[in-house]
């Protein structure tokens, strides 16, 4: 199985309009970050997580299959606006996407033209499926747990795959999820900065603390703003077995 970043950056990517600090002038490529988003594969199934507004250009660089399933964290903007570009997909069949029920529900506000009873030429065809926390599914061969974390006062999912868990937009997790989370080997979650409190994004040293508690192997940082500094720089400030996440890395599990 494996898990290629799609997309590392926050809502605004890097670089981010406007600026010219030396990480949005940056020519390292590890330092020009999409949306964030993730496909993991195995050599029958593929599904992607998140689904925003950079999806068209993150899905250019992969290869042309099917996707089996989309999974959503959540509804804002940056990780659902995508969703349209997913319509040359559907030569293989719909595409069914799992969420939980408002952000199916928010997906049908938004996007009605895609769940009427007659659809018209062209849109995209998607199957909505509600989902829970701690409710097991099976895709193709990959086994999915949603968990749940809290984007600040907002209820979002996270998930396990095997020993693989992906999280992005968190600021806190229950207490009562890290049992589900146990025996954890790779850890994909979010850190926005190294400080300046946010209100619904925790920072590098509490994914570090995360992380540990956890005790995962191997930890990468997602969803970073251009303030994590530049990347190469940035990564010798963290501990062994920790990085941050860059655009196109794949990670085997």
């Amino acid at each position: 199985m494996k898990l290629t970043l799609l997309g590392t950056g926050t809502s605004q990517g890097v670089p981010l309009l406007g600026c010219d600090c030396e990480v949005c002038k940056s020519s390292d490529p590890r330092d020009r970050r999409l949306r964030t988003a993730a496909l993991l594969e195995t050599d029958s199934t593929r599904i992607l997580i998140d689904c925003g507004p950079d999806i068209r250009m993150q899905l250019m660089n992969q290869p042309f299959k099917k996707i089996d399933a989309v999974l959503l964290s959540h509804i804002h903007y940056d990780h659902v606006a995508g969703i349209d570009d997913l319509r040359p997909y559907c030569k293989f069949g719909d595409i069914p996407l799992y969420a939980e029920q408002d952000v199916v529900d928010g997906l049908r506000n938004t996007m009605p033209y895609c769940f009427t009873k007659h659809l018209y030429p062209g849109v995209p065809k998607l199957n909505l499926h509600v989902i829970r926390p701690h409710q097991h599914l099976r895709l193709g061969d990959i086994d999915v747990l949603p968990i749940r974390v809290l984007h600040g006062n907002l209820p979002i999912l996270g998930y396990r795959f095997g020993n693989l868990v992906y999280i992005t937009d968190m600021k806190t997790m229950p207490s009562s999820e890290y049992v589900w989370i146990d025996g954890v080997k790779v850890l994909i979650v979010n850190a926005l900065r190294w400080e300046k409190e946010h209100h619904s994004h925790q920072l590098v040293n509490d994914a570090l603390a995360f992380s540990k508690a956890l005790r995962a192997e191997q930890t990468y940082l997602i969803h970073v703003t251009h303030q994590i500094g530049l990347h190469e720089l940035a990564n010798r400030r963290l501990p062994l077995g920790v990085e941050i996440g860059y655009d196109g890395q794949v990670i085997e599990v």
